[in-house]
């Protein structure tokens, strides 16, 4: 057996080992085997009437693959392998799809504005150009957006649009990149559920 092959294996087990922690804590919070926005929240420590709180509840139905208001542990798996282990078009597809509010394939300003408004709240209204200009507003964004990937210029992003224009836009992508995001509450989560287990044992 080669040395890639061997690695490998040691990876597949270390990965079924996490799922079956993970499941054990999942029960643990959610012992119906469904989980709640509310219980999604407190979980990551989020409270409501925060930005955080707004863009928690996207995050959320984002996830809610059969869109019955609850998350199940193969939903809650998949949310968390791709805001862990992601590839950046499959994590800029995801974002569409919380930008995507009324689930139409596309955006209209009305949308993006919205989750710009939110972003920059939790950005504390740091959002500046290449050339530094400081603090450009939700619209100013907005704008600039629709410039980099509205190809067509009908005044609707596609999903094809928004990767490909994402991918070739460091600022978009910068953008998009919150301080405070997903990936470190499910990490910060992991790790509190790690030592909690470690306590416990």
């Amino acid at each position: 057996m080669g040395q890639n092959q061997q690695k490998q294996i040691e990876e597949e087990e270390l990965e079924l080992n996490s799922i079956q922690d993970l499941y054990k804590s999942f029960i643990k919070e959610c012992p119906s085997g469904s989980l709640y926005l509310h219980e999604f929240k407190r979980m990551f420590g989020v409270q409501n009437g925060t930005p955080e709180s707004q863009y928690m509840d996207s995050i959320f139905r984002a996830f809610d693959m059969n869109h019955d208001n609850t998350m199940d542990f193969i939903e809650y798996v998949a949310a968390l392998h791709l805001v862990l282990r992601g590839k950046l078009e499959d994590k800029l597809r995801w974002s569409f799809k919380v930008f995507d509010n009324d689930d139409n394939g596309r955006l209209d300003r009305h949308e993006l504005l919205k989750i710009v408004k939110i972003i920059y709240k939790i950005k504390k209204g740091s959002v500046s150009d290449e050339a530094g200009k400081p603090s450009l507003t939700p619209a100013e964004v907005c704008d600039r957006i629709f410039r980099e990937v509205d190809d067509n210029s009908d005044g609707q992003i596609t999903l094809d649009e928004f990767v490909q224009g994402a991918q070739r836009s460091p600022w978009l992508q910068s953008f998009l990149r919150l301080d405070v995001n997903p990936s470190g509450w499910v990490q910060r989560y992991l790790c509190d559920r790690k030592l909690m287990s470690s306590k416990s044992s």
